[in-house]
């Protein structure tokens, strides 16, 4: 049958991503406590296209994600990249997985345990750039430092989302990155509370006031301190109790990539 694919197209223009979006397909991830946790992603897959070619072979996409089934994981993700561009004939190859990642997390006070979830994302290419990152997003809240000085008692509280990506050299856990961003907020957010847990919280919000500048600040600063990461960004957005709208903040490192 004729190659339709293989034809030169009436616009010969090199083409930076062609490929196949929204597969969703299981996945396991490593798990700090129990080894490894499956879950289910949303998968999107690219390469290149040269400009003599009028498309890609979309088949072939879900063929090589289809020979490694469940064995799909961070430790071979490059395993993936390769064969995907050697199937492909491309120069480069991209992957993108965004999944859910649960970990259980007890109340501060009552020991409450409970399924926390967290939105996180596996982002890949290899080809003329060999490049890798983990992002994730951590629900947080905070406590305005300015309503807090300027009232008798009482301020204002709201949940925000803190979404951090890095670009990683070695193997690090999940959680390492989690914890590092919940410890950067007034207080953490749980999915099952009692009320001595919503005292201590509310308390501790109280005594640790943040801004949105604050967080992004205090969490760029963790990060330099870790060797893993050669790259990141950290964004933050609190969901503002008291105004028509959301406060925000965007810091990332100098690229050494």
């Amino acid at each position: 049958m004729k190659d339709v694919q293989k034809q030169r197209p009436d616009n010969p223009l090199y083409i930076e991503k062609v490929g196949v979006k929204g597969i969703s397909y299981p996945i396991i991830v490593s798990d700090r406590k129990k080894g490894t946790q499956n879950t289910v992603a949303s998968i999107n897959l690219y390469v290149d296209l040269p400009r003599e070619f009028k498309g890609t072979h979309m088949s072939r996409f879900i063929e090589v994600l289809n020979e490694y089934k469940e064995e799909i994981h961070i430790k071979n993700f490059e395993h993936i990249l390769n064969d995907i561009k050697t199937t492909l004939e491309a120069e480069s190859a991209h992957m993108e997985i965004y999944f859910p990642y649960f970990i259980e997390k007890k109340a501060p006070v009552s020991g409450a345990v409970g399924l926390m979830e967290y939105n996180c994302c596996l982002l890949g290419m290899v080809g003329r750039l060999r490049q890798f990152k983990v992002g994730v997003n951590v629900p947080i809240q905070t406590l305005c430092p300015c309503s807090k000085e300027i009232s008798d008692y009482g301020a204002h509280n709201q949940r925000g989302l803190v979404s951090v990506v890095v670009r990683y050299e070695k193997f690090f856990w999940l959680e390492d990155l989690i914890d590092l961003i919940e410890s950067c907020s007034s207080s953490q957010v749980y999915p099952i509370l009692k009320r001595p847990d919503e005292k201590f919280i509310t308390e501790q919000a109280y005594n640790n006031p943040m801004f949105v500048e604050d967080v992004v600040r205090q969490a760029a600063s963790l990060l330099n301190e870790r060797d893993e990461f050669s790259w990141y960004s950290v964004e933050a957005e609190n969901y503002e109790s008291i105004h028509n709208h959301s406060a925000y903040a965007y810091i990332e490192s100098k690229d050494n990539g």
